[in-house]
């Protein structure tokens, strides 16, 4: 029986046509780099040796050198199904012919409906209601806007407050980096949105190194949210966001216990609870989201990456009926929420989701995650006792690699471990001096074998 994802052959023409075009774009001139401002990059290192992705099939990439490059990132944490998957390509052609876009504001198009219906049969129980965006950080600002018009339009206007937490990822609109925890994505742009907590971040070395799933310790750390609560008091409290595992501060898993913990408490105080499944979101998890997998409920969740799995930009916020419903009063043809964007909903993003959706189901891909964790987990934690390596932990398809910063060069020993894997032809990610590996759901077990033992390779190599 062929493994999911596995036939995953384009028709020849569109191959040759997709080659064709690529053609003159294969070997760019260093003075053809110049223009471009490239986004979390450090663009010197870059423009200096360039590594240029120009195709894309299954597990893998291949470059501008012809160098076949296996993805153990699943492009950025987005594409579950694997590259190029023929379902969701032929639904994007197909959809280009006949409708290229259609205003979202007072119109709308039959996608929009199909593909929100299909998102609510598998979100957990009452959050029925698809507010669309066009990525992670939209769906955040989406999220923060309507928690705090919620309280507003039941008149407690007075809950403005925003909770996030250290080391959290939120996206990089002002809302998303006020109430996310990294302080490199705050420090250079000065005031944010006022009105803002934190709760301390999960991850403790000396307590929970080298944890198998959940770390047993840590559950208290909740508690610090009445603390907040407390200093505040909860009438000026809108929302806590957090993420089911914080995915970019390099796959902080949270401990046994905590997440139920925070709806208690959110529960208790009339709280917004928001979870930012744009990672955990689609089967990472092994189940369609987070929240069903820690079987904690919330009232908001932001989505994107995995929904049309990378192939399309697209967002979204799927928010509880009882918070929906809280707008919809006033004459019938007001406006509820003065809010969205000139690309809410496109056709091609729809097409392309509902096919994503249709392909995670039909090659019940949530459920080989599951069963693929296992063996996944053994590999990351293989690598305990490697030179360099303080931690290894993991949670379903998510693992990370922490390495003892070089003195003096914090993130200098994981970015050279990155360029010799991508040298070895493995593509990792890397922040701070973590490693992460979180691959498609598609992956099989020898590929991720060789994931880890590229890394494995490396770090024998790596001062």
């Amino acid at each position: 029986m062929p493994s999911p994802g596995a036939d995953f052959a384009l028709p020849r023409q569109l191959r040759e046509d997709a080659m064709t075009l690529l053609s003159d774009q294969v070997h760019l001139k260093p003075e053809e780099l110049d223009s471009l401002w490239m986004p979390f990059t450090a663009n010197r290192q870059f423009k200096s040796a360039p590594r240029m992705l120009v195709k894309a099939e299954g597990m893998y990439y291949w470059d501008d050198q012809g160098r076949k490059i296996l993805d153990g990132i699943a492009g950025m944490w987005c594409c579950n199904l694997g590259h190029n998957h023929p379902k969701v390509v032929e639904a994007i052609r197909a959809q280009a012919n006949v409708l290229d876009y259609a205003p979202p504001f007072q119109m709308a198009h039959p996608l929009q409906f199909e593909l929100a219906n299909r998102v609510s049969r598998i979100t957990p129980p009452g959050l029925n209601k698809v507010f669309y965006t066009n990525s992670g950080s939209e769906s955040v600002d989406t999220a923060l806007k309507i928690a705090l018009a919620y309280h507003r339009v039941r008149g407690e206007g007075s809950r403005v407050r925003l909770i996030g937490r250290e080391r959290g990822y939120h996206g990089v609109g002002f809302g998303g980096i006020s109430v996310g925890g990294m302080g490199t994505n705050r420090k250079m742009f000065g005031t944010l949105m006022s009105g803002v907590d934190h709760m301390p971040q999960t991850w403790n070395l000396k307590e929970q190194a080298y944890s198998h799933g959940q770390p047993a310790w840590g559950a208290h750390l909740a508690d610090e949210l009445e603390k907040i609560v407390a200093l505040h008091d909860a009438s000026t409290i809108a929302a806590v966001i957090v993420e089911p595992v914080a995915g970019s501060a390099g796959v902080l898993v949270p401990p046994v216990g905590y997440l139920e913990r925070l709806r208690e408490i959110c529960t208790k105080h009339g709280i917004l609870l928001i979870l930012d499944e744009v990672i955990t979101g689609f089967g990472r998890l092994g189940k369609a989201f987070g929240a069903e997998y820690f079987n904690v409920q919330p009232d908001l969740i932001t989505l994107a990456k995995g929904l049309t799995s990378g192939a399309v930009p697209m967002g979204a916020v799927v928010a509880h009926d009882a918070v929906y419903e809280a707008f919809m009063s006033g004459p019938p043809q007001a406006i509820e929420l003065f809010h969205g964007y000139t690309y809410s909903g496109h056709p091609l993003a729809c097409t392309a989701g509902i096919a994503a959706l249709e392909a995670y189901q039909e090659e019940k891909l949530f459920e080989r995650a599951a069963d693929m964790a296992p063996h996944f987990e053994a590999a990351v934690h293989s690598l305990k006792g490697s030179r360099h390596v303080i931690d290894c932990r993991n949670l379903g398809l998510m693992g990370a690699i922490e390495l003892a910063p070089r003195e003096g060069a914090p993130t200098a020993r994981a970015f050279e471990v990155f360029l010799k894997c991508y040298e070895k032809g493995v593509l990792i990610r890397t922040t701070g001096d973590i490693i992460a590996l979180t691959p498609s759901l598609i992956v099989e077990k020898a590929e991720i074998d060789r994931l880890v033992s590229t890394v494995a390779e490396v770090l024998k190599t790596v001062d």
